[in-house]
């Protein structure tokens, strides 16, 4: 897998943006401390970690903070560890393999991030608190997962801005839940995201194809894809097509409401109410705005992609190149008919 991996990167990017001495923040998703696919592949960030070094990167960091469920991150209270969920799901130890070196924002504290902004027309009432370390690097690969969201209905590389994210911004995404989709997107255009972010890898040999974020029915397909793009758009365009199809493969009773419950409005809205406590207490839970869920049966039905288009000036025209002969014709151009506009909109 690992040459696999180093071959859709090099097919995504030339590296030319990398520099003999920079450093380099890899952006893996540890939402939890379960394997993969509910986090990032380990054996693919020790390949991106030892791609980067070969490449001339002088320090690679590997850095997450993990959802609020898994870790209560406060201004005067800390309880849970990322480092913790990062080693019990061996992202840890692939990355130092990998000659990487570990990070965790909440073990700085409280006054580990600084305020960004995002695009004007943001329906965010206040900035998005960053952790400064990405300000003091030069690059970010982003590496999210393949997978189902009990809240989003999916969670790909727009979603995995989150990570960053400190516990008061979190509490606005879900407490004004209206526009939870769109603020998902919007949280991506902060300028030290847009300045420095080069690639987005996702691994997706596995999906979680239902449930999520951290658990669900998971899929293997008999050939499974490396998702590389410098656009994040467009990968993530790619990376919902693979899901739709991956959740295909499950068994109709893994695709009822009760397994999967982004099925159920009153579940999405309810579950988003529960995290909303967790993040901001019980008033928090009781005056948080109604969290919608949408059908996603194309790629066309995702408002935080349909956001995003917007934000990044349109829809970009995606081109499925494989890196070797391994993909399939057939699945190639099925994903490529999936992310291609219907004709009747062009």
């Amino acid at each position: 897998m690992a040459e696999a991996i180093r071959e859709a990167a090099e097919s995504a990017t030339d590296f030319s943006w990398l520099s003999e001495g920079d450093t380099v923040l890899i952006k893996p998703v540890v939402n939890s401390g379960n394997p993969y696919p509910a986090t990032t592949n380990p054996t693919a960030v020790r390949a991106v970690a030892a791609l980067l070094k070969e490449k001339g990167a002088d320090r690679v960091i590997v850095s997450d903070t993990s959802g609020i469920e898994n870790v209560r991150f406060f201004r005067n209270r800390l309880t849970g560890s990322s480092r913790e969920l990062m080693t019990r799901c061996g992202i840890a130890q692939a990355a130092e393999a990998g000659g990487a070196e570990l990070f965790f924002p909440e073990e700085q504290g409280w006054e580990a991030f600084f305020e960004d902004s995002p695009a004007s027309g943001s329906h965010w009432k206040a900035s998005v608190m960053m952790p400064k370390i990405v300000r003091e690097v030069d690059h970010i690969v982003l590496m999210p997962r393949c997978g189902r969201h009990i809240l989003a209905g999916s969670t790909l590389g727009l979603k995995a801005a989150v990570g960053y994210w400190r516990t008061d911004t979190r509490l606005e995404y879900h407490h004004d839940a209206a526009t939870f989709h769109e603020k998902t997107a919007e949280g991506n255009t902060v300028s030290s995201l847009r300045e420095r972010q080069r690639l987005v890898l996702t691994t997706a040999t596995q999906t979680l194809a239902t449930f999520g974020p951290d658990k669900g029915y998971m899929t293997e397909p008999e050939t499974g894809l490396i998702i590389a793009s410098e656009d994040i758009v467009a990968h993530d365009m790619v990376s919902l097509a693979w899901l739709l199809e991956n959740q295909a493969l499950a068994p109709e009773s893994e695709r009822s409401a009760s397994r999967d419950p982004y099925k159920s409005q009153f579940v999405v809205n309810l579950a988003n109410r529960v995290v909303t406590r967790w993040l901001g207490g019980m008033g928090s839970a009781l005056t948080a705005q109604r969290l919608i869920r949408k059908d996603i049966d194309t790629i066309w039905d995702d408002r935080a992609l349909n956001r995003a288009y917007r934000l990044w000036g349109g829809i970009p025209q995606v081109t499925i190149s494989p890196a070797n002969e391994m993909v399939p014709t057939e699945t190639r151009q099925k994903i490529s008919g999936m992310v291609s506009l219907p004709a009747a909109t062009v």
